[in-house]
């Protein structure tokens, strides 16, 4: 009796693993473009027999890798502490040294920003101020610019 089952689990496995004789497809190789031409000649033949050589895939993963890029963050975009008090700074509504800590002096500016905005004053960053904000993120500082020019001189 266990001579039978073993000879029927090796039969079972052989099958398994030739797979009937049949070639499975990657799915680079069904996906690969083709011409009329091609497919009327391909009926009986494998992907891999009608691709020319120079066509062929040489490694799914290096292919692949290329491509990759990192997915941004779900969810609205959470600005940094140094970003709010650069914008709150070019908008002129902090005066302070940028050090990346949101404390009392960067509150009172956010609520003095949400004011001018007719925002909610909270203090809080939400995604609501941070649209209005994020407009001065790049910009120069509005803050009254002091004159360098020369003075005139009389004749």
């Amino acid at each position: 009796m266990n001579r039978y089952a073993s000879v029927i689990l090796t039969l079972a496995l052989c099958v398994y693993f030739l797979g009937c004789g049949k070639k499975q497809q990657t799915l680079e190789e069904m996906q690969a473009p083709m011409s009329i031409e091609s497919m009327a000649t391909t009926e009986n033949k494998s992907t891999a027999e009608v691709m020319p050589a120079q066509t062929q895939p040489t490694s799914p993963i290096a292919s692949t890798e290329a491509k990759l890029e990192p997915l941004p963050p779900s969810g609205p975009y959470k600005p940094t502490a140094t970003e709010i008090q650069t914008a709150l700074k070019n908008a002129g509504f902090y005066t302070s040294v940028i050090d990346g800590k949101i404390g009392p002096m960067t509150k009172k500016a956010i609520e003095e920003f949400q004011k001018a905005n007719n925002l909610t004053v909270d203090g809080k960053v939400g995604s609501k101020t941070w649209a209005a904000l994020s407009n001065y993120l790049n910009k120069v500082s509005t803050a009254p610019a002091t004159k360098t020019g020369k003075a005139k001189t009389k004749k």
